[in-house]
């Protein structure tokens, strides 16, 4: 295991801020396979142009380094590629940082061929800048965090060569793009709403979605993939649910978010996470157990405006309830609830219905004799109450949600309403 050090500087930010952020460095240099053992803070009003941190700071970094056999200073920001340059070259051991540490993880993880080459494409954009005064090789072949490249592969360090690459990329995302799309319009035709998870990495998304799938799903064997790490899935996952017998809608799985997400991943991931900007309802589920809830929660809805996806319906969930001694159920807006146990997921898939397809209603409808399309669908797709034939047609009570007898009977089938 690489032994690491982590440092940053505290600006402006409260020391509280500033050690929940080297707390979550921390998890993501363990999730690249490191270990911390030591994390350095230094009170400095803004980074040192040539070293990032002051110079005697990075001294006694240095000291720590050689006293712990340290492998690695990973720093909390993102760095100019002089500044990597000066460090290495003064601390005579490698540098990264931030984005550079968050690329890494993406290409630990990514399994697919569509995720592989979206984290290429971000590791290429973040090296671009960087080329200048010293080639850049993106996987160097003595391993480590933040050496690891798409395909362990060498990379050219020429700035062409690697535009050439970008492009070569981009145009390969696209046909993904273009099946994403087909997809997305058959769904349109079909009139299935789509829910889109969206949160925290390793807030329990597929943990929810699985969750679900066993009580609600088409293919209750089509499980999505779950492990308590980080960004444990880069793919998006669509599955089809039907919600009290007769409401249909996919569950979409989304890549998980995380503070200061590097620019040049939200990039190579838009058309991923363009899902999102196409849903019906979003559900942003949050980790209530963490004390650094709040953070989570803006770092999110950031993600949600840069994407332009504030506008859709969204449902705000509390998971992990199961862990918490006291729920606060005040705010109706707020819903909490387990997506280990099961719990409070009844109103989940109420709250559902009510955001995508309106609150229950009892109709009364005339159906003449002539209208078998109308009185199949009401027979198939409602719940019935009564029915009474008389000369022209038959009289029907049925309860359905709003939004389904808008498009479907008051509107699109002739029935009379009585």
């Amino acid at each position: 295991m690489e032994k690491c050090v982590i440092a940053t500087i505290r600006k402006k930010y409260s020391k509280e801020y500033v050690e929940d952020q080297m707390l979550e460095l921390e998890q993501l240099v363990e999730a690249s396979g490191g270990q911390v053992v030591c994390q350095v803070i230094q009170d400095k009003d803004r980074p040192d142009g040539a070293l990032y941190l002051g110079k005697g700071k990075v001294g006694e970094i240095k000291a720590v380094m050689e006293e712990t056999e340290s492998d690695l200073l990973v720093i909390n920001d993102e760095l100019s590629g002089s500044q990597i340059r000066n460090l290495e070259k003064f601390l005579e051991t490698r540098v990264i940082d931030r984005t550079m540490l968050i690329l890494d993880i993406f290409a630990l993880r990514a399994q697919t061929r569509e995720s592989k080459l979206q984290v290429e494409l971000a590791q290429l954009k973040y090296s671009i800048p960087r080329l200048k005064g010293k080639g850049i090789d993106m996987s160097r072949l003595g391993g480590g965090i933040g050496t690891r490249g798409p395909g362990e592969k060498q990379l050219e360090t020429d700035r062409r060569h690697i535009e050439s690459r970008v492009y070569e990329i981009e145009k390969q995302l696209k046909k993904s793009i273009n099946v994403r799309e087909e997809n997305r319009k058959s769904r349109i035709k079909n009139n299935v709403p789509v829910i889109a998870v969206v949160g925290y990495t390793n807030a329990g998304k597929s943990t929810l979605i699985n969750t679900m799938l066993s009580r609600y799903g088409v293919e209750k064997d089509k499980q999505v993939f779950v492990y308590d790490q980080l960004f444990a899935t880069l793919t998006t996952e669509n599955r089809k649910l039907k919600l009290q017998h007769h409401y249909e809608a996919i569950i979409t799985d989304t890549v998980g978010f995380v503070n200061q997400l590097p620019t040049q991943l939200v990039e190579s991931f838009k058309s991923t996470l363009e899902e999102i900007t196409h849903s019906d309802l979003i559900i942003h589920l949050m980790d209530s157990t963490n004390h650094n809830l709040a953070l989570q929660k803006s770092t999110t809805e950031k993600i949600l405006s840069d994407i332009d996806a504030i506008g859709i319906p969204k449902l705000d969930v509390y998971n992990k309830a199961d862990q918490l001694t006291h729920i606060n159920g005040a705010n109706q807006k707020e819903l909490y609830i387990s997506a280990k146990t099961g719990f409070n997921l009844e109103r989940l898939e109420e709250s559902i219905l009510n955001i995508i397809y309106g609150k229950t209603q009892i109709y009364h409808q005339h159906i003449d004799f002539n209208d078998y399309g109308d009185l199949n669908f009401i027979e198939n797709k409602t719940d019935i109450i009564s029915r009474e034939h008389d000369e022209t047609g038959t009289n029907i009570t049925f309860k359905t949600r709003e939004k389904i007898y808008e498009r479907y009977i008051g509107e699109t089938h002739h029935g009379k309403n009585l």
